[in-house]
């Protein structure tokens, strides 16, 4: 009975979006503020968030097709498909991917591999270094794609310790989950950070400094990921079951064997490399070249850690499909005009509620920005939308126009409804050795969510406050 009931409900909220969905489409066509442009790119995002959500077709296919559907309507030009794959976060998600290879080949990989698996006697000691090893990535690898696929040779190399595929499934959910739970920690963690400050910068605001947002950024992010570890401990104990038996216990502290030349190798390039993401902001050389630079190396003939053609078999180009075709998709509908009009209708309704007290505004403002992601994909290009319409909104309503900017780019990071959501959710979610389950994520998110919400609304007026930053 129980069962019919949820397939019953399950069937009616279906109904519901399609009615939504189809409402919508309807107040886009008949719409004059709309251009044909516009209104094509708009119908045709919509049919392709449902055939990502609702179907189980390739979401590169997908949105390669959604491209192709936009040329063919005569709503983008040719040139749309073959530039998609001409942006900087679509080299440096090539490059992460062949770093991670080379970090795993090196066999360093296997080093944080053997430290965690060693020192941890079931399920939950795992999942907990796996947090503690996360953490500081958002320091050096300024990218949360980036992040995620250095560490998936890590959870790879783990996952082959567990017996039980359930387990493995959770291992492949929650190490993207904290990666973009914990985005938030500096000012370096997503690069919509840095677009985010520099477009307050330029419109009259005082710019957030790297101190500032780490004194802010960093105790929230630790917060929400030791809530998720928790959640996640408490909501999948029973498929937690990994335990150490008592021989490998007794090994356990082993003596580490000293570092192999290739190794060392890795771990010189690596550094480079993490200066060199770190000080961007110094030589002004893009994080895309960067990344590629470091891969180009650890590929390098003789001298390098891993061949060409190893290299190049480690990137998920069913991903880098995907994400070249959606940041188009969404440079259409920034381009036509599309979002522009949601936009406008969304702060025209909160400028018709500027009668609700401050902190009412700034809720509402914060909940735009947590679920934001469902209806602007790429991180960046949230950014780019959003930011300058609260800071012109900020203004009007005197609100602090630094702390909108801030509390907005943090309720950006919030990103776990579906796997499109993320690049660093898709990385696993695409990985047929260690992947997750969609309907996992999804009852994550329903937990997650508002806690996050009301996490970031307690920081608002205790920790955040006291450490200077106000709404008005």
């Amino acid at each position: 009975m129980n069962t019919k009931r949820f397939n019953g409900t399950k069937s009616f909220l279906k109904r519901f979006m399609m009615m939504l969905l189809f409402s919508f489409s309807v107040i886009v066509v008949l719409s004059d503020e709309l251009t044909y442009d516009a209104k094509v790119v708009l119908i045709v995002f919509l049919l392709t968030l449902i055939l990502w959500t609702g179907t189980r077709l390739p979401v590169g296919y997908v949105a390669i097709g959604s491209l192709l559907l936009l040329i063919f309507l005569n709503a983008a030009e040719q040139e749309l498909l073959y530039t998609s794959l001409s942006t900087e976060i679509i080299w440096m998600l090539i490059g992460a991917y062949i770093i991670g290879e080379g970090f795993r080949s090196s066999g360093l990989s296997g080093r944080m591999t053997s430290f965690i698996i060693e020192r941890a006697n079931h399920t939950q000691h795992i999942l907990f270094y796996l947090l503690l090893a996360l953490l500081p990535l958002s320091f050096i690898i300024p990218s949360t794609s980036g992040r995620a696929a250095i560490m998936q040779p890590i959870v790879k190399d783990i996952s082959q310790q567990l017996n039980s595929v359930r387990e493995k499934e959770i291992l492949a959910l929650f190490v993207p989950v904290i990666i973009l739970l914990t985005t938030s920690s500096t000012l370096l963690g997503a690069g919509s950070h840095l677009i985010g400050n520099e477009l307050l910068e330029a419109n009259g605001g005082e710019r957030i400094s790297y101190i500032n947002w780490l004194i802010w950024g960093l105790p929230f992010s630790i917060t929400i990921g030791l809530v998720a570890f928790i959640i996640f401990i408490i909501f999948f104990s029973r498929a937690l079951i990994y335990r150490k038996n008592k021989t490998t216990r007794i090994n356990k502290r082993s003596n580490p064997q000293p570092l192999m030349t290739i190794e060392k190798k890795t771990i010189t390039i690596l550094t480079i490399l993490i200066v060199l993401w770190v000080t961007e902001s110094y030589h002004q050389v893009d994080l895309g070249l960067i990344t590629m630079l470091g891969a180009f190396a650890l590929m390098t003939p003789k001298y390098g850690v891993i061949s060409w053609k190893k290299g190049l078999q480690s990137v998920s180009w069913n991903l880098i499909l995907f994400v070249a075709s959606a940041t188009a998709l969404g440079k259409q509908l920034v381009e036509t005009g599309a979002v522009h009009w949601i936009e406008n209708g969304v702060f025209q309704l909160l400028q018709i509620f500027s009668f609700i007290p401050d902190g009412g505004l700034v809720a509402i403002m914060i909940l735009i920005a947590i679920t934001s992601h469902l209806y602007i994909t790429s991180h960046t290009t949230r950014a780019v939308i959003l930011i300058p319409s609260i800071i012109m909104l900020s203004y009007s309503l005197q609100l602090e126009a630094q702390t909108m900017v801030f509390l907005s780019l943090i309720g950006m990071n919030y990103c776990l409804t579906f796997p499109v959501s993320s690049k660093a959710l898709l990385i696993y979610f695409e990985d047929e050795g260690c992947r997750y389950n969609a309907k996992d994520l999804s009852k994550m998110n329903l937990i997650l969510m508002p806690i996050y919400f009301l996490l970031m609304i307690i920081f608002l007026y205790t920790y955040w406050h006291w450490t200077g930053l106000t709404i008005s």
